[in-house]
């Protein structure tokens, strides 16, 4: 096999391309999951992944822990944080968790040094938190709710990132991925700020990677569509509007949150060890230019 053979069926293995079983039907999200636990590529590594007991972020916390890692979940509700680490623990994977709220600098430093002083370092973070208290027109945007959103979306993404650069930099093979949306190239209608906050990210994720690489830090982004989670409701559970947000994708279905996991994992992991300052766009092939 060529070494480009082996690293695109290593590619192919990380569950970013969705499988398929005999008849050309769709493999349940359980069978990929069950198939993904098996590379174990990440085994020794310790991961933090910011809003992770919900939706897509969760995916990803259980994903990075069904390759290995250990994986410290966060939330900014208790119950939250309780619940996803039972389900997580029923599954015998390693995982530890805490409040924490992104934008407050406290909740950041506890959630590290708590991080730190339990697993000795920081191997992987996902930075995957974010608000959206704006729907409408844009320019009916209050100042309280823009602010909101780039606190959190955009100055609380690279604060935390810069915290916990200093923990990464001695590991071996450190992987940031932060995870931005379709909207970062073609803003959703009615949701102006949130997607512009989005498209920030994909300059952050290039000017990090940069600064990042001499240290032995990789930094990549994920930009995902229209996945059915609870946050993104209001763009899939009305037909009409589903249909229309789908209009330029080429798999006429919603994504889901197992599918964006997927390629965080892969990027995670020393089979995309060249690969920095790149985003992957999870979109089921919708159209996304700058």
């Amino acid at each position: 096999m060529s070494l480009a053979s082996h690293h695109l069926w290593a590619f192919l293995r990380s569950g970013f391309l969705t499988k398929l079983a005999p008849g050309g039907q769709y493999q349940s999200l359980a069978v990929r999951m069950a198939s993904a636990a098996a590379c174990k590529r990440l085994v020794g590594k310790v991961a933090i992944v910011t809003a992770s007991t919900d939706g897509i972020g969760f995916a990803i916390a259980k994903r990075l822990g069904s390759e290995g890692a250990h994986v410290v979940i966060s939330s900014r509700k208790q119950d939250n944080v309780d619940r996803a680490i039972k389900e997580l623990k029923d599954e015998n994977l390693s995982v530890t968790g805490m409040v924490c709220h992104v934008g407050k600098a406290e909740h950041r430093a506890k959630l590290i040094n708590e991080t730190v002083a339990k697993h000795g370092g920081i191997d992987i973070l996902v930075s995957n938190a974010a608000v959206n208290p704006a729907f409408g027109p844009m320019l009916n945007t209050t100042e309280e709710q823009w602010d909101k959103i780039f606190d959190v979306n955009v100055k609380s993404t690279f604060l935390l990132i810069k915290e916990c650069v200093p923990h990464m930099v001695d590991r071996k093979g450190s992987s940031i991925v932060i995870v931005s949306s379709v909207g970062g190239y073609n803003p959703f209608s009615l949701l102006g700020c949130y997607s512009i906050s989005k498209t920030t990210l994909l300059g952050m994720t290039r000017a990090l990677a940069s600064e990042c690489g001499p240290m032995g830090i990789r930094v990549n982004c994920i930009a995902p569509g229209i996945i059915k989670t609870r946050f993104s409701e209001a763009l899939w559970s009305d037909k009409s509007v589903l249909d229309l947000s789908l209009l330029t994708a080429t798999i006429k279905r919603p994504g889901e949150s197992d599918e964006c996991a997927g390629a965080v994992a892969f990027l995670c992991s020393d089979d995309a060890s060249y690969i920095t300052g790149e985003n992957i766009l999870i979109t089921g092939g919708m159209h996304a230019r700058l």
